[in-house]
């Protein structure tokens, strides 16, 4: 018995001995290469991206993972405490890892033969989802876990633990750190969040889904309660806050914080700018702080003008029948394309969406339609719209009494929402960038302005007459026409450009040369290829909206070319400046050029075809343009202070309807746009060029001599110096001889 006795306890402490030398060498070998916990040091994480308005607003923001780091201090306290209640009651008494609670995680694993529940600490879930990001769930990774926490612990504070904690958690949806979570579920910052809400927030952690806010309120709500009982009996709150706080209606909005909301293209163009410039990880982690020179009231400004003049012109179009009418099995692909478009990008009310006829009730005179995963209603009041068009006239009215006359199940139309919804999932085709697009007589002011500095001046006489030429040997003639097919004889200089005649221009680009004139064009800012040929006059080279308004910027800032700027300044993370812009001007063309022409496209709108803008009742200046086939339609203009440019036309280059010029489509959204931005400013006129280069004479209107006794019509003009007439219109037989000086082109087969 006796050595049996002793042959146990040898066998025992050879068990022991084994077990302790397994464990060690488990122990070193788990232990071995462990993280380096002093990049805790400098807690640099991924987080969101900001860009500002001119103004210091919001208007995009950029992320991997959704984080706004914030200090302690800037945490409430009842939120810290929510958190340690719920998730490690005895934060400040054990030293990173609590070794009764893995006893006790040790044991439900065992008697479950496998790991369901891990018993970390806080400090632990730091250490794992900052240094140990290897989400298997093993005995190796749980040692790892707890040797690193102990390090940690011995290192840190728990300030610094918990403020790292607190900023790298992730919340669902998206959100990573209280500071985010806060902002996505309530629209608010941490700092502002009540008793209530952070219970819910400090729910979150042990399974985000599980309990979302968003998804499962009545599980959150569950969950609140819970973290609730734990703080009172942790003694931070009273039975009475806590019944307080379980009683508290809660308002859980989802802010749902794209960088398409409050100017979509304009954002996503420095979007793309800084990804080129500072690569993908440093925009979508870095935390960049980008100033932009945005003005938001003018944004708004010019959607309102958009809306109301694509609205105007919609409706003088008619109702032209649905998109297209699918087929059967087509409506499931196209609900569901819809839907992922809206998903990124959901709508507001007011915005326009195409959307597929689902039902037409003609008993309640109303037709239901699907627009992606939504339905709404369009009721029989508001299908006025729903014209036929009349060849014989612009357009009419039909009064609709039946929708089933107008639409058909699986017709696909465009809708626009009147109430509720939650913005339009808008093309990333940026048309005022990326299109080029013909700009008609837009164009011409270049032209007009090149032939000023080769010795033409306002009063220059051009017999506007048929021209017929080729553009190319062996090609069919061309024979340019004016817009009505008219020709009005010998024509004034500044009259041919008010009046936008075709054949004129084409008469003086001839004359100054085309090569000469394309240069022109590159020194007031055009890039775009611009064809070598007479069409040149007509507007036949697609140019951007963007590169054609900083060209007309030339004449108003006085002959200067300005480049444009979309961003003032970049900053870091750590407040350290990566760029900084500024307005830089470079002389394009004289000053008196630009004057001249400026005085000239003034008359454009007080003579001729910009007349709508008079209305306006200020200074401005600006010229229409129009393509033959009416597929783009331009207005072009500025005041002493502001210039805007304004295109209309399909994408596909659907032709508009009749009468749908630059002068009928586009200024009238130009003159919305800048009565509503220049409302509240004082009238300001044109500066006058200083040292003499300019020289106002008054002019008869239909010779360009100076005004005599046998003027029948005068006007005010402005010349450079030693280019004004010196004699005074003769009588009008002389007139009618040729007593005033004029040319003319030769025709060319």
């Amino acid at each position: 018995m006796k050595r049996f006795f002793k042959i146990a306890i040898v066998l025992l402490v050879f068990l022991f001995l084994a077990g302790a030398g397994t464990g060690a060498a488990l122990w070193y070998l788990w232990s071995s290469n462990l993280p380096y916990i002093g990049s805790l040091e400098e807690y640099t994480p991924p987080i969101i991206t900001e860009i500002y308005s001119d103004d210091g607003q919001v208007i995009g923001r950029f992320w991997d993972e959704k984080r706004i780091v914030v200090p302690l201090e800037r945490i409430p306290k009842h939120l810290i405490q929510a958190f340690i209640a719920a998730e490690d009651s005895r934060f400040f008494e054990h030293e990173g890892v609590d070794f009764a609670s893995i006893f006790r995680a040790f044991i439900k694993n065992l008697m479950a033969g496998k790991i369901e529940q891990g018993g970390s600490t806080i400090t632990q879930q730091v250490t794992k989802s900052l240094l140990l990001k290897n989400p298997e769930k093993t005995y190796r990774r749980k040692v790892r876990e707890a040797i690193l926490s102990l390090q940690i612990e011995k290192n840190f504070s728990k300030e610094r633990i918990l403020f790292l904690y607190l900023n790298q958690i992730y919340l669902g949806h998206g959100a990573y750190g209280v500071e985010a979570a806060a902002r996505t579920y309530f629209g608010k910052s941490a700092m502002e969040l009540n008793l209530a809400e952070s219970a819910l927030l400090a729910g979150l952690p042990q399974a985000p889904s599980r309990y979302s806010l968003i998804l499962h309120f009545d599980r959150a709500k569950a969950r609140q309660r819970y973290v609730l009982q734990r703080m009172r009996e942790e003694g931070y709150i009273t039975e009475e806050q806590e019944k307080e706080a379980l009683a508290q209606e809660i308002q859980v909005r989802h802010v749902q914080d794209t960088p398409f909301k409050k100017a979509p293209y304009f954002t996503e163009y420095v979007r793309q700018y800084l990804e080129r410039t500072y690569g993908r990880d440093r925009l979508y982690r870095g935390g960049l702080k980008v100033y932009t020179t945005l003005n938001l009231e003018m944004q708004a400004a010019a959607r309102r003008a958009i809306e109301k003049g694509t609205l105007e012109l919609d409706k003088r179009e008619g109702y032209r029948g649905p998109l297209r009418h699918l087929a059967p099995g087509e409506v499931e692909a196209f609900n569901r394309s819809v839907a992922e478009k809206l998903e990124s990008r959901p709508p507001a009310v007011g915005d326009v969406l195409e959307g597929v006829v689902q039902e037409v009730d003609r008993e309640k005179k109303r037709v239901i339609v699907r627009v992606g995963n939504r339905t709404g209603v369009i009721a029989l009041k508001d299908m006025k719209w729903a014209r036929k068009p009349n060849p014989k006239v612009a357009y009419y009215n039909v009064v609709v009494k039946d929708p089933g006359k107008v639409l058909k199940v699986r017709d696909v139309v465009l809708v626009r929402i009147k109430e509720e919804g939650a913005s339009v999932y808008e093309s990333q085709f940026n048309r005022a960038i990326q299109s080029r697009r013909q700009p008609g007589s837009a164009f011409k002011p270049i032209i007009y302005a090149a032939a000023l500095d080769k010795g033409m001046n306002p009063s220059t006489v051009i017999l506007d007459a048929p021209y017929v030429s080729s553009l190319d040997p062996g090609k069919d003639v061309w024979r340019p026409k004016n817009y009505k097919e008219k020709f009005f004889g010998p024509t004034l200089f500044r009259t041919a450009l008010i009046k936008s005649r075709n054949v004129i221009t084409v008469k003086i680009l001839k004359k100054i040369g085309i090569s000469y004139t394309i240069n022109y064009a590159r020194r007031m800012g055009i890039e775009s290829r611009l064809s070598p040929d007479l069409s040149l006059a007509l507007g036949s080279s697609g140019v951007s909206l963007k590169e054609l308004t900083r060209a007309y910027a030339v004449f108003a800032n006085g002959g200067k070319l300005v480049e444009p700027i979309f961003i003032e300044k970049v900053l870091d993370r750590n407040g350290q400046i990566l760029e900084e812009n500024h307005p830089t001007f470079r002389e394009a063309i004289p000053e008196s050029t630009a004057y001249v022409m400026t005085d000239i496209l003034r008359a454009v709108v007080q003579e001729g075809t910009g007349w709508r803008v008079k209305a306006l009742k200020r200074p401005a200046a600006g010229k229409t343009g129009t393509t033959n086939d009416l597929r783009d339609a331009w207005f072009m203009g500025f005041t002493p202070s502001l210039v805007t440019g304004v295109w209309v036309g399909y994408d596909d280059r659907t032709p508009m309807g009749k009468g749908e010029t630059g002068s009928r489509a586009a200024s009238p959204i130009w003159l919305y746009f800048m009565s509503d931005v220049l409302k509240d400013r004082p009238v300001e006129e044109f500066s006058f060029p200083e040292g003499g280069s300019i020289v106002i004479a008054k002019i008869d209107a239909k010779t360009g001599l100076l005004a005599g006794p046998y003027s029948r019509k005068t006007v005010f003009q402005a010349f450079k110096a030693g280019t004004e007439p010196q004699t005074y219109s003769p009588p009008p037989k002389a007139a009618k001889s040729g007593q005033f000086s004029q040319f003319d082109m030769e025709t060319s087969p």
